[in-house]
């Protein structure tokens, strides 16, 4: 066993192990740490505690001190240093044109070195770039490209979950993530629903995968021939999270979907096992094919007292309502207006049967027998009259020249 401490440079940054020598730090504290790049400072998130010797890599390097308040100070100047390190560098891949996006600035606890991320589509030429940030700062320069998803973790942001990102959150380190675990999770194989703020699939994919593996062991699967406590059906959709199933019946009256845990059913087959259960019972044969008969249930009916709706107390409320309604109802017409317009239809009709009389003149006639003088008839849109009066037939010119 060896026993050690575990320091993170970064907010969400890996943690690495370095070797206490012999001081006893509190969890939480700043420590000033030896590394392969020289002093570093960070911030001790696991007290002295014991490790396997497999796990830690020689050679382990040791904990300089715990970090006193001219440490801390220098961080914070440093701080101040990145920021303006980021404008200065901004500025000048605008006036070189570099093709790159600069995201980041850390500065080295000691000063003597500076460290830009940058992502970029391709190769840069930022030669050039090196020169003026070595003159301008006097110190060792650096830039490292990134890819997106380390972009996404140093930025940080809101995820399609409404929640900060995985990666700038917990996640230390990125696994690789295949389309294969958003099919095993029954989601959306659409790229825009799968793919996290970087363009990348969500990371959220990996660590949930084994989780669902689980799940999907024990679920059927999608159009499998099920029996149920109500008889056998086929699967139709399937609730890995809830761990239930809806099911359509095969057997009796209820042909409507109905649900059940993954324990209530037992797995028959899939569409072919189906197919020979359907044919098995139009035959007459289920038990020779092994098929259990399912019990016949019979659809009972409870009949609905109606009376007890109108055995409801009164409430004012209820009262004001009916009154509304009363008010606003059309009054209807009695039999004797509709017989009376029937008799006066008829009439006419016998009258005017042999008399050579036009269309026109028998819709007049009707409307004075149904409307009498005093009463309002349906307004009839009226032809324009034009003030020019018209030519005799014979006179009009139907396509002819001039004579």
């Amino acid at each position: 066993m060896t026993e050690i401490v575990s320091v993170r440079f970064n907010e969400f940054g890996k943690s690495y192990f370095f070797d206490p020598s012999g001081i006893d730090i509190p969890q939480g504290e700043m420590v000033v740490v030896e590394t392969a790049k020289g002093l570093e400072y960070g911030e001790c998130v696991r007290s002295n505690h014991q490790v396997e010797d497999d796990t830690v890599i020689q050679p382990l390097r040791p904990v300089v001190r715990i970090a006193t308040d001219a440490d801390n100070k220098s961080a914070e100047a440093g701080k101040e240093k990145e920021k303006e390190a980021f404008d200065y560098c901004q500025k000048k891949i605008n006036d070189f044109g570099l093709e790159m996006k600069l995201v980041s600035v850390e500065y080295g606890f000691e000063g003597n070195k500076i460290l830009f991320f940058f992502t970029s589509d391709g190769r840069v030429d930022f030669r050039e770039l090196v020169k003026d940030l070595a003159g301008m700062f006097r110190a060792r320069i650096e830039l490292r490209q990134i890819g997106v998803r380390d972009e996404a973790k140093m930025l940080g942001g809101l995820g399609v979950c409404g929640k900060q990102f995985c990666c700038s959150q917990f996640l230390t380190e990125f696994h690789p993530v295949s389309i294969k675990m958003a099919k095993t999770q029954g989601l959306s194989l659409n790229p825009s629903k799968i793919s996290g703020a970087c363009g990348r699939l969500m990371c959220c994919l990996k660590y949930e995968e084994v989780a669902y593996e689980d799940l999907v062991k024990k679920a059927p699967k999608i159009g499998a021939f099920v029996e149920t406590p109500f008889g056998k059906g086929s699967v139709i959709n399937v609730n890995i999270l809830r761990g239930n199933a809806k099911v359509r019946l095969e057997d009796g009256y209820d042909t409507t979907l109905k649900a059940f845990t993954f324990e209530e059913l037992d797995i028959l087959g899939g569409k072919g096992r189906r197919a020979e259960y359907i044919t098995a019972k139009a035959e007459g044969r289920l038990e020779e094919a092994g098929f259990t008969v399912s019990p016949e249930r019979v659809r009972s009916f409870e009949p609905y007292d109606i009376t007890a709706l109108n055995d409801r107390p009164s409430t004012p409320a209820r009262s004001s309502g009916a009154a509304q309604r009363r008010e606003q109802k059309p009054e209807r017409k009695s039999k004797n207006d509709y017989k009376l317009k029937s008799e006066h239809k008829s009439k006419i009709e016998h009258k005017l049967k042999g008399e050579q009389i036009s269309e026109h003149k028998i819709e007049q006639k009707r409307k004075s027998v149904l409307y009498p003088a005093g009463s309002t008839a349906p307004a009839q849109p009226q032809p324009i009259e034009s003030s020019k009066p018209k030519k005799p037939h014979h006179k009009r010119r139907r396509g002819r020249g001039k004579s």
